[in-house]
Parts: C-alpha cells; sequence; structure tokens
C-alpha cells in the first residue's frame, strides 16, 4: 500500500512495549506521530529514539502521541530500551510496536517491493485526529531524523488546519504566516485584524492569527 497525502491511515492492532494497541483506540482524538526503524540494537535509531522520548512533552503539549514500531519483537524492544537509555539518558517513554511479521510496515508502504532488506524502513506518519495522513517523511538508513523539525511541521499543520494560512520557509512558531490566496483582501481584512503586508498580490504577510 502506498500512503498519499488525505488517504486515511490504516487502523491495525499490534503488542508493543506498552501492551496490545488498537491504533485508533489508542490514537483517539489526538495528532498521532508513527515512525519506523529498520531493526533494534541499530546506532543511528537508538539516537532517534533517545530524543523522542526527550521530546516527548513536547508532543504533549501540542496534543500529539508518539509510537515508534521495528520489525523485532517486543522482548527484543525492551532489551534495546535499556541500550536506549544508557546512551541517550532517556529512558524509554512512549510504545515500541513490535512488528516481526511486518504486517504494519507493509499496511503503511514502508518498504519497497525491490527492497532486499528492511534498511528502508525509516519513515514518520503524521496523523491527524480525524485519522488521515497529514504529512511522510522517509529517510535513508545513514541519516538521522530531525524531530525539531518534525515538531515545527507539527506546528504548521495544526495552524493551517484552522486558519486561511500557510507557513513560509523556515517558519517557526510566532512567526508571520501568509495568507491563503483563496482569501480576497476584503475578506482577510475581517479575518486578519492584525492586518496584513502584501510583498505581491498573491503574497501577503499577517501575524500569527492565534497569538
Amino acid at each position: 500500500m502506498n500512503l498519499q497525502l488525505g488517504d486515511t491511515a490504516p487502523d491495525f492492532t499490534a503488542e508493543t512495549t506498552e501492551g496490545t494497541i488498537h491504533f485508533y483506540d489508542w490514537l483517539g482524538d489526538s495528532w498521532g506521530i508513527l515512525f519506523s526503524h529498520p531493526k533494534d540494537f541499530t546506532p543511528v535509531c537508538t539516537t532517534e529514539l533517545g530524543e523522542v522520548a526527550r521530546l516527548k512533552g513536547e508532543f504533549a503539549k501540542r496534543g500529539a502521541k508518539v509510537i515508534g514500531i521495528s520489525v523485532d519483537d517486543v522482548n527484543s524492544h525492551n532489551s534495546w530500551s535499556q541500550d536506549i537509555e544508557d546512551a541517550t539518558g532517556n529512558k524509554l517513554n512512549f510504545p515500541l510496536i513490535g512488528d516481526e511479521e511486518r504486517k504494519v510496515a507493509d499496511l503503511y508502504g514502508m518498504i519497497p517491493p525491490n527492497a532486499e532488506n528492511t534498511l528502508t524502513v525509516r519513515s514518520v506518519f503524521v496523523i491527524g485526529p480525524d485519522k488521515k495522513v497529514k504529512l511522510t517523511i522517509t529517510y535513508p538508513a545513514s541519516t538521522g531524523r530531525n524531530f525539531e523539525e518534525i515538531l515545527r511541521a507539527l506546528d504548521s499543520l495544526q495552524l493551517t488546519a484552522s486558519y486561511s494560512v500557510a507557513t513560509p520557509v523556515n517558519w517557526h512558531e510566532g512567526e508571520d504566516v501568509i495568507i491563503a490566496t483563496s482569501v480576497s483582501d476584503e475578506a482577510a481584512k475581517e479575518k486578519f485584524p492584525k492586518g496584513f503586508n502584501s510583498v505581491k498580490s498573491y503574497l501577503r504577510y499577517t501575524p500569527q492569527p492565534n497569538r
């Protein structure tokens, strides 16, 4: 299955380091960050899991739950968790799915059909409360993921879901945003009472509306 933006994220039942979960029930009305790993006891992923554990509170502040997945089993995950804490100083504090039969990996199209192994299983899916896929990123095995960037993208996704705006290049929370081209100047005056600056007719900046 090749998931595209806007597709419904598949539901599943799986064993995790925090017990059996039914994905939709676990997610509830929250945003979800599902991120995958090729196998346990790999160096780059060890650093990533520690970083997500460190940032879990930041995701929680945004109403988002994080969940990892690896194609090894839960017993292996539990052993790996000690290495993660030893190496990063952060204790695993979110569920890690055991997917030794690759059922979830296949549901989400994490392993290309021509792959010789699972090293390509390093994907990130941001899922909205409506269970739709809002963002996907896939990394090669050699490049560690930037979870600060995933937080930044989540801020943008949540803001643009509620207001008729887009976020410009390198945008961060609190900075000016761009008014959607579907909003006329007259409508923009009502929607954005803080005013706006027209750089071009199609490029209008306004202060972040929810701040």
